[in-house]
């Protein structure tokens, strides 16, 4: 039997992969991020699954269920939100079955930023403004390397977006206005695919004071980056000037 650790998806239960729910329809035992993954996306299980809600648990309790089910020949999926490899906690987890001889896979899903992305209507990767996405989050209870604090990172003024710091937004927006000014585009997208989506749209210099007027200070991503104005060049990929292996230049005569 095997572990499969399954990306639930940013909250939208369609979002989950047809791979992920393939393997929730055969699963005999769920285990989930009861306070962050879309409780909808369970209707997908198997209802004779046993589930638990991961939440409240250790990491030692998540180990001893899967222990438990792997002995009695159950296949088992840990169910996370977004995708797996973005602060999913995975690694100890995964690290710990290695140990145990228990074998496991990685499936991925769709992440919030995308969502994120999809709710504002912008691409993170636009020719002549930016061709890098930084994924991060601010220093809280778990710390981030001094070469990786948003002062230090908001100097490549990329485009850029931030996790699990919705509750800190005032002092992310300051930290980062170091770089990349007060006045660059910034867009705060509260629980991105949900039915309750909200998106507030500002400046560095305003979108905390905005985010906090309309009630949000959790589970909402920070966007910060020329990609949320209006200007950027035609990409190469689709300009008939330019020839590829698939297609030739397109001349006028």
């Amino acid at each position: 039997m095997t572990v499969f650790f399954v990306g639930a998806g940013p909250g939208d239960p369609e979002l989950i992969t047809v791979k992920g729910r393939n393997l929730l329809e055969r699963a005999d035992v769920i285990i989930y991020t009861g306070s962050l993954v879309n409780p909808k996306v369970l209707d997908y299980a198997n209802s004779a699954a046993s589930v638990y809600d991961s939440s409240s648990l250790t990491l030692e309790e998540v180990l001893d269920i899967i222990k438990k089910a792997i002995s009695e020949g159950r296949t088992v999926v840990r169910l996370h939100t977004g995708d797996p490899s973005l602060y999913g906690a995975i690694q100890e987890q995964v690290d710990s079955l290695i140990k145990l001889g228990i074998p496991y896979e990685i499936i991925p899903g769709v992440s919030s930023f995308a969502a994120a992305a999809a709710a504002v209507k912008r691409e993170y990767t636009l020719p002549g403004i930016s061709q890098t996405l930084i994924l991060t989050r601010r220093a809280g209870r778990t710390p981030v390397p001094a070469k990786e604090s948003l002062p230090e990172l908001s100097k490549h003024r990329t485009s850029l977006c931030l996790f699990l710091s919705t509750q800190a937004l005032e002092e992310a927006t300051a930290e980062l206005a170091e770089g990349y000014g007060l006045t660059t585009p910034a867009a705060v997208v509260y629980k991105a695919s949900w039915p309750e989506e909200k998106i507030v749209w500002g400046t560095l210099e305003d979108i905390a004071q905005k985010a906090k007027d309309t009630g949000i200070s959790r589970t909402a991503l920070l966007l910060v980056g020329d990609f949320l104005g209006k200007g950027y060049n035609r990409s190469c990929l689709y300009d008939p000037s330019f020839g590829h292996g698939y297609r030739e230049v397109k001349r006028d005569d």
